[in-house]
């Protein structure tokens, strides 16, 4: 029978460690240690410390600079306002009205029926006071509240456009 080789016996074991160990001590030398966030360069100037591009970044950082460079704040607060709208109004007054569209300030809701949108107009006043708290101010400056769409009484490709309407059919 074989012996088992020792891991100092075996070729390549040294090498590896001996070049790790030197990693380290290089590493300790610069001030860094394991698990510490990598620093940049330090400005000539203000003496901060800068990161580069090459430094690596949490996924949350970069989406939030991405964001900002490309001035898209108010449009992912009110990406926000709209996806998390039952939880901003209730789930009682988000079962009949959901938002529509947001434009220049303008958010356009939907109610389920005249009387829903009725009541939103009454409310819209806290509504936006609401809003205002999940997004900040002057993000959302107007609410547009919709009834329910009418039914429509055109069939077909051709219509009257002069006449009575649908009322003729009813004498």
């Amino acid at each position: 029978m074989s012996e088992p080789l020792d891991a100092a016996d075996e070729p390549g074991v040294d090498a590896a460690t001996e070049a790790l160990n030197r990693a380290r001590a290089a590493a300790r030398a610069k001030g860094l240690r394991v698990g510490s966030k990598p620093k940049g360069k330090r400005h000539p100037v203000t003496g901060r410390v800068e990161s580069t591009d090459r430094d690596p970044s949490l996924l949350g950082d970069v989406v939030d600079r991405l964001v900002t460079d490309r001035g898209w704040e108010r449009d992912v607060e009110v990406g926000g306002v709209i996806g998390r709208w039952a939880q901003i109004v209730g789930p009682a007054l988000a079962e009949h009205a959901r938002p529509e569209t947001f434009d220049d300030g303008v958010l356009v809701v939907r109610a389920a029926s005249t009387s829903w949108a009725v009541e939103l107009r009454l409310l819209s006043g806290s509504l936006l006071a609401r809003i205002a708290e999940e997004t900040g101010p002057d993000v959302v400056t107007e609410l547009r509240i919709l009834g329910p769409t009418a039914p429509t009484w055109r069939h077909g490709r051709r219509g009257v456009t002069g006449g009575r309407g649908p009322r003729d059919t009813y004498g």
